[in-house]
């Protein structure tokens, strides 16, 4: 498809440049929560559809690498760090207006093998983690919204994992990874990052465990990152998912729900499971608006065209708020409509609807613009600056089809940004 078909594609879409109508936008209007967001990477950049629709700060205000600041991907050597495309995910979000989650630092996938296969001591494990730690956190100093600075230590019996972490350091590489991170930027949120905690099993007792150990050491932790991994018409009712959220918002921390898909047991997804589909995002999305302290949503990849889900669980899919034609799907206007109806609460009840409610000691805010700047997933801003509405030079808002003039609105802005890119 030509660059120009590309775009007049995207306008039949149904895009219209409306303010004010994005995830985003919505999210912060509602005074409830401070993000609403995604996961992306670089691999994805040259898609101009999707490029379109990742700009567009009233949908995302927020990103994070699915991989590009994996340990594997910024430290393939010992001491030999690659950051260019983490740092190619910054700028986008940057240039965007966007602020960045950060995604991850000790994580016992994705690692290079001069740390899986090393014969470690505790003392040179321990220098291991510090020095990684400390140059990526410190590379991105004051860039990051937040940090998942441990991913996925536990077993789903709520014991620690087998890693070579586990294994040389015991508990106590989780203490020191947080104690490396908060060193390398005290202004970013450190969390805790892990899959299958939403139904209040053993591995959310085992998180528990963590999270009063960090705090009982004196160990900042500041977040509960729930990635939110979950299957059609098996997600946890509102009130369960609620009562695990309370767990750790009871300790004092913030939670979000940090990599959140939805997968289909078959595809293509018949029109039901869209249906059912919709109806469990949205009661994902209603918890976090109702509970205090859960500060956002990012979705693990916008769209089912670069989802994770068919490489890891073959024969599943579909999982995403828009499809393998950018098209969005049912599920996104559930998440539109729970979202419409808090802001109108917040209308209704006099509410500020800044964004801010829920946000404790945010981090400073991040330097200014231009300060230093694959494949698979995991099982994977300051808070008031990113409750701001995007600025006047940020990317065109592409939001759901709302009017005739929505559709002239969009074609226009399609062609304009075809003529540019014809240009460059």
């Amino acid at each position: 498809m030509g660059k120009l078909a590309s775009w007049i594609a995207l306008a039949a879409w149904g895009a219209g440049v409306v303010s004010g109508e994005g995830l985003h936008d919505l999210a912060v209007q509602s005074g409830r929560m401070l993000f609403f967001g995604t996961a992306t990477d670089v691999g994805q950049f040259n898609d101009l559809e999707y490029t379109a629709i990742l700009n567009a700060t009233g949908e995302f205000g927020i990103v994070v690498p699915e991989n590009s600041m994996k340990w594997q991907a910024t430290e393939p050597k010992q001491n030999q760090f690659t950051l260019e495309n983490a740092d190619a995910v910054m700028a986008r979000a940057k240039g965007n207006g966007q602020k960045l989650r950060c995604h991850t630092l000790t994580w016992h996938s994705q690692l290079p093998e001069f740390v899986s296969a090393g014969k470690w001591t505790r003392e040179t494990l321990t220098a291991v983690i510090e020095t990684h730690i400390s140059h990526v956190v410190g590379h991105f100093k004051g860039d990051c919204y937040s940090w998942d600075v441990v991913n996925e230590a536990l077993a789903d019996n709520g014991t620690l994992r087998d890693s070579v972490f586990s294994r040389t350091l015991g508990r106590d590489f989780i203490p020191i990874s947080f104690r490396a991170a908060a060193a390398a930027d005290p202004g970013a949120k450190l969390y805790y990052n892990d899959f299958s905690l939403e139904f209040n099993s053993a591995k959310t007792d085992g998180a528990v465990g963590i999270v009063r150990d960090l705090q009982a050491e004196g160990v900042r932790i500041d977040g509960l990152g729930f990635q939110g991994h979950l299957e059609v018409g098996k997600t946890p009712s509102q009130k369960l998912l609620s009562t695990v959220l309370g767990r750790f918002t009871d300790l004092g921390l913030e939670v979000a729900l940090t990599e959140l898909d939805i997968r289909c047991a078959e595809v293509p997804a018949s029109e039901e499971a869209l249906q059912q589909q919709a109806k469990d995002y949205a009661g994902v999305v209603q918890t976090c608006v109702d509970h205090d302290k859960c500060v956002g949503v990012v979705v693990w990849q916008f769209t089912d065209k670069y989802s994770w889900i068919p490489d890891t669980f073959p024969g599943t899919g579909d999982a995403c708020l828009w499809d393998n034609a950018m098209q969005p799907k049912p599920a996104y206007a559930a998440v539109s409509k729970v979202l419409q109806k808090a802001v109108a609460k917040a209308a209704a009840a006099g509410g500020s609807g800044n964004g801010t409610s829920k946000a404790a000691s945010p981090p400073p805010p991040p330097p200014p613009v231009g300060a230093e700047a694959g494949t698979g997933a995991d099982n994977g801003v300051s808070a008031a600056a990113v409750s701001q509405p995007p600025s006047a030079s940020g990317a065109v808002r592409i939001g759901p089809l709302s009017s005739s003039g929505g559709i002239a609105a969009a074609l226009l802005a399609s062609w304009a940004l075809a003529a540019c890119w014809q240009v460059l």
